[in-house]
């Protein structure tokens, strides 16, 4: 069975994302950020789910031991929110406080045609949004791949790892095709 593991950022939706990922009968459990590396690996993790939470990457930066994770781990790692904006400065990317910060519904544009992550998700559609803080500036490393009117880059991914970052937030039901991104990532986790 494949094993996913969510990392506790303080976000007020940590719990949906373990429950999204428990419901689509994976291992799963919420582990603090300060956890280290080692520490998982007895587990035989398949990935990982860095949650959104309260830190302002925008102003600080500082996410636990989440560094740790992306320097190292060899599995796919999913960063929503302040996970998505820790792995774009991590990487070298900007993250700054939105211009339009986005609360609720918005339409999400997705910018490739293809994409594992986004198999089955309409080109259009509508995501659940909580944020102060966005990327503005992709990590050299990486792609984009979605964009709102108000945020240039709601969703990428690593051109080598299999890291995704997305400034929306999949496991809120407001999100039209949250379970089927969540599906597509334990897929990518099983190969």
């Amino acid at each position: 069975m494949v094993r996913i593991n969510v990392i506790d950022n303080g976000g007020q939706w940590t719990h949906r994302e373990w429950r999204t990922l428990r419901d689509l009968e994976v291992e799963t459990r919420i582990v603090p950020n300060t956890t280290l590396l080692k520490e998982l690996l007895k587990e035989n993790l398949h990935g990982l789910v860095l949650s959104g939470g309260a830190p302002r990457i925008g102003l600080d930066g500082t996410l636990g031991n989440c560094a740790e994770y992306l320097d190292n781990a060899d599995f796919p790692i999913l960063g929503i929110c302040a996970g998505h904006q820790f792995m774009a400065r991590h990487f070298g990317g900007k993250v700054k406080p939105s211009k339009a910060p986005e609360f609720g519904q918005i339409e999400l544009t997705l910018c490739v045609e293809e994409d594992p992550l986004f198999t089955g998700v309409l080109k259009k559609s509508i995501v659940w949004e909580s944020h102060n803080d966005e990327v503005t500036t992709l990590p050299k490393d990486f792609m984009k791949l979605g964009e709102s009117e108000n945020c240039t880059i709601q969703a990428m991914r690593h051109k080598k790892k299999t890291f995704y970052g997305l400034q929306f937030h999949p496991e809120v039901e407001h999100t039209q095709f949250g379970e089927q991104i969540f599906k597509n990532f334990i897929q990518l986790c099983e190969e």
